[in-house]
């Protein structure tokens, strides 16, 4: 049986691989909300489609509680958010805005891709976490975002505009903003 790690004690901090973990999983989810607010924000001054944007909505509920909880871990594990924060402030909003404003389908294809991303990041994780909370954790989280991910198919996605480059290119931006919230 896997002994589950202890938070480190007050004034100390968690090893390098769990700080860089829960930093870039405290910044996706972070990121996260801030996409689905650009796309609510869009897509209900457009007056989309109740069902999507039903959609979008609980998805960012979701993302919120996500976020709420790597909120209370990061302070007991003693690790600090990325420095990145203000970037993904403006770039995750932007993103999510950016891609509504070409339709439901754009923002759906926008979460699709993100989601698909995360869940091979929070996959990767997994195999590398021994059991405890942390683990737990990322391992309901990465079933939330395989969620989200099947729900924006559902409401279309694949039928965005150029949905594969718009997909790839996404999913490049995702990469890049793990490997620099990793260290940062």
């Amino acid at each position: 049986m896997a002994r589950k790690p202890r938070p480190p004690a007050p004034g100390r901090s968690a090893g390098a691989d769990l700080q860089s973990i829960l930093r870039v999983d405290h910044a996706g989810e972070y990121g996260a909300v801030r996409i689905y607010q650009g796309q609510i924000d869009v897509l209900a001054a457009r007056r989309a489609a109740a069902r999507p944007l039903a959609a979008v909505r609980r998805m960012a509920e979701g993302e919120k509680e996500h976020l709420a909880r790597f909120d209370e871990i990061l302070p007991r594990y003693g690790v600090r958010p990325t420095l990145l924060r203000p970037l993904w402030w403006a770039a995750g909003y932007a993103l999510g805005a950016g891609t509504a404003l070409l339709g439901t389908e754009a923002a759906m294809a926008c979460t699709a891709a993100v989601e698909e991303v995360i869940d091979a990041h929070y996959g990767r994780q997994l195999d590398r976490l021994e059991a405890g909370e942390v683990r737990d954790v990322i391992a309901q989280f990465r079933e939330d975002e395989i969620s989200h991910r099947a729900e924006a198919l559902a409401q279309g996605a694949e039928r965005a505009p150029f949905y594969n480059a718009v997909r790839a290119t996404i999913a490049a931006g995702c990469r890049l903003a793990i490997a620099l919230s990793e260290r940062l």
